[in-house]
């Protein structure tokens, strides 16, 4: 049966087939956005996926031909010879402008806060966060929530670190839920700050203060890939285990429903990897990342209506990797193109566009939109109906 990861360079999905002898090497596959060749995960051996280095040399021991040395070693010194001379020549400070207006447009880069902004749709309120491990920075940031108090808690995808900040950006505490193997596969804080972590198929329960763990969610199987919290406490989640399944708790953690299938018996096509969100009425929206759609479902588990489907045109979708729905219940959807927003019956409405791609997001109580863009978090006002 195919698995699914997350592309370690992009975060797009990548399907696999896992041999069924233990003794082979793990699977080489190739992510189908940024073209990266991988090695999927070994959940055996514990090794989560990884960009493939690549080697040049033909039939001589991995070694560099010659020709290539000189080539890497000529090209540095001849543009430091060019450089020097336009220098001289009074053309450098040309030069310097071009070269801060690429590096400046480069994807990748570690971005600072007030390099984003705003769009038509939404005014940036606050971006804080850069490239590193250090408090307040972060290196694969895939998760981000917010509590009744306006903490905000950022989880990393990889190692379980969730670092929590102040509703004005300033670094408050870090914990982690594992070690650095862990995958933190998704996450959602409710109102009075209990965070609720998904990693290894389950949903963990901690205090969003101390990172004590007090607890998991009991379901008859494993396979929790993502979760989310309704305005009554209770909480939402995507559950894979052969297939795409909707489980609802309560505040309590009693499972109240169940949805078979959500998005396969909807569709007709499978789906790996699912996304959920939940709004103010209790309707549950699916992100289906493989369907590159919305699957909108009553409170009751009646499918409603869909909407996307794959392309570039509006409203169709790329690379769908989060959801979220605001208080007046349009649902927004972070793609490889941007933010796209649609209204509750799936209309198209708009894009925001921004540094970097959506894989987090959620509203707080003033529907404020909060985003993490892997390396940074962006904070956006959005309008009133």
């Amino acid at each position: 049966m195919p698995k699914t990861f997350d592309c370690p360079k992009c975060g797009a999905p990548v399907s696999f087939e896992r041999s069924s002898d233990p003794l082979q090497p793990a699977s080489r596959v190739r992510c189908d956005y940024c073209h990266s060749q991988l090695v999927a995960p070994d959940e055996m051996a514990g090794q989560p996926a990884r960009v493939v280095r690549i080697q040049f040399g033909s039939g001589s021991g991995g070694k560099f031909p010659k020709w290539i040395l000189l080539l890497i070693i000529g090209i540095p010194v001849l543009i430091g010879v060019v450089t020097v001379v336009a220098v001289l020549g009074g053309v450098g400070s040309a030069i310097y402008s071009v070269s801060r207006a690429v590096d400046r447009s480069t994807p990748g880069r570690p971005n600072t806060p007030g390099k984003e902004k705003s769009n038509s749709f939404a005014n940036v309120l606050l971006t804080f966060g850069s490239e590193g491990i250090g408090p307040g920075m972060f290196t694969d940031a895939r998760s981000i929530a917010v509590d009744g108090a306006g903490r905000i808690y950022v989880g990393e995808y990889t190692g379980g670190r969730i670092q929590v900040f102040d509703p004005a950006g300033k670094f408050v505490s870090q914990w982690t839920i594992g070690d650095r193997k862990t995958l933190l596969r998704g996450m959602a804080v409710d109102r009075k700050g209990n965070v609720y972590a998904v990693s290894g198929g389950a949903i963990a329960r901690y205090s969003g203060e101390t990172g004590e763990k007090l607890g998991e969610l009991q379901y008859e199987r494993s396979g929790a890939d993502d979760v989310s919290v309704g305005a009554d406490g209770g909480l939402v989640a995507a559950w894979h285990s052969g297939k795409d399944d909707i489980v609802v708790f309560d505040s309590n953690g009693r499972v109240t429903r169940t949805i078979p299938a959500a998005i396969s018996s909807a569709s007709g096509d499978s789906e790996l990897s699912m996304r959920v969100a939940v709004d103010g009425s209790g309707n549950i929206y699916a992100l289906g990342r493989f369907n590159s759609g919305v699957f909108k479902f009553a409170r009751d588990g009646k499918f409603l209506t869909r909407f996307g489907g794959k392309g570039n045109q509006p409203g169709e979708m790329q690379s769908p990797y989060s959801i979220a729905v605001d208080g007046y219940g349009r649902v927004y959807v972070g793609d490889i193109k941007g933010i796209q927003i649609f209204d509750a019956n799936g209309r198209y409405l708009n894009l925001i566009q921004l540094k970097g791609m959506a894989f987090g997001m959620v509203f707080n109580d003033r529907n404020e939109l909060f985003v993490i863009a892997k390396d940074h978090v962006v904070k956006y006002s959005v309008p009133a109906q």
